[in-house]
């Protein structure tokens, strides 16, 4: 029997904030206030989904608002939250790194500043509640104006040291210019911010050389198909720049057709660093153990080689350095001891 995934210690570094929604909690919400959810978020869930055209992306976009618009007070974020730090802690991850664009939940909560000081409070609570590390990335939108971006830049920064370790770049990455969000990105370094923009999913590695180019990340959301390029999957390789990839929602949404063909193993042949992540278990109905299982499935992954990505995972993280070798420490005796009995 193969060990457990569950029982991997192992870091969360790419994790959307509604997204990261139990699908219960989504049905309980939308009945407790009428919201009437679309089949493919009830009995058809989780849905069918494609983003290689424009209609694709507008459609799980118009999924993700939909499950958005259930958050509704104070309540219902600290339940999100402290259910994403129950699920992730028996799961076996011991820091989680949650994203979020508090600009899309404003208008309900009172501001940016407000819905900001409410998530990282919960954030709080909950690391303690269930004995897991998380701290926040403040997200901004690539469909929205750059100028937005520098405003959230700017709220991310006052909250550097204090919950929120990192600035990202998010959304349908065939919409906007890259170097047009670059004064934003250059805001968030200077308060002491790292880097974290989506790139290299639903475009090609000229993607991938646009982050690298424009917004100097440190990760990158994504960023599989700089395989694509030799000269580009080097250059990531040479920064030494963690991916944060999600088998579950490439699969999902066209990237790859099946796991077989997800690059997990040439971005690590390659000497690039590989976080998994679930991205949006609401949508895709896989969380982070399933990812890790999918490759163990899919591509015939040994435990020594799910052992190298957990290590990653903590390797590409802003957790704690105490926190980080004590788990680095325990992937060792995951891999030391006998595999699970039947």
């Amino acid at each position: 029997m193969p060990r457990s995934i569950d029982r991997l210690p192992k870091a969360h570094l790419h994790l959307h904030f509604t997204g990261s929604m139990r699908h219960r909690t989504l049905v309980e919400l939308a009945e407790r206030d009428g919201v009437r959810l679309p089949a493919a978020l009830v009995e058809e869930w989780p849905p069918r989904l494609r983003a290689t055209d424009e209609k694709g992306w507008f459609r799980f976009q118009r999924l993700y608002d939909t499950a958005r618009s259930v958050l509704r007070t104070p309540d219902d974020v600290r339940r999100l939250v402290h259910e994403v730090a129950e699920d992730d802690a028996a799961e076996g991850s011991v820091w989680t790194e949650i994203q979020v664009d508090p600009s899309g939940y404003a208008t309900l909560f009172g501001g940016i500043t407000a819905f900001t000081d409410l998530v990282l409070a919960s954030v709080e609570e909950a690391s303690a509640t269930y004995g897991i590390g998380m701290a926040v990335v403040i997200a901004s939108n690539r469909t929205r104006h750059p100028l937005d971006a520098r405003t959230l830049a700017r709220l991310a920064g006052q909250y550097a040291g204090r919950g929120v370790v990192g600035f990202g770049l998010s959304n349908d990455e065939r919409r906007g210019d890259t170097a047009a969000f670059a004064p934003a990105f250059a805001i968030a370094r200077r308060a002491g911010l790292r880097s974290m923009p989506h790139g290299g999913e639903l475009r090609g590695a000229a993607s991938v050389t646009a982050v690298l180019e424009h917004l100097h990340p440190d990760r990158i959301g994504h960023g599989v198909r700089c395989v694509e390029d030799p000269a580009v999957l080097a250059a990531v390789a040479e920064a030494g720049i963690t991916l944060e990839v999600c088998p579950s929602s490439n699969v999902a949404l066209g990237v790859y057709d099946t796991f077989e063909e997800v690059p997990v193993r040439t971005l690590m042949q390659a000497g690039v660093g590989v976080a998994l992540g679930a991205d949006d278990p609401l949508l895709f109905g896989s969380r982070l153990a399933g990812q890790y299982a999918a490759l163990r499935a899919a591509q015939d992954f040994s435990d020594e080689e799910l052992a190298e990505l957990a290590r990653m995972s903590l390797r590409g993280s802003y957790a704690p350095a105490g926190l980080r070798d004590q788990a680095l420490a325990a992937i060792d005796a995951w891999l030391a001891a006998p595999p699970d009995q039947p």
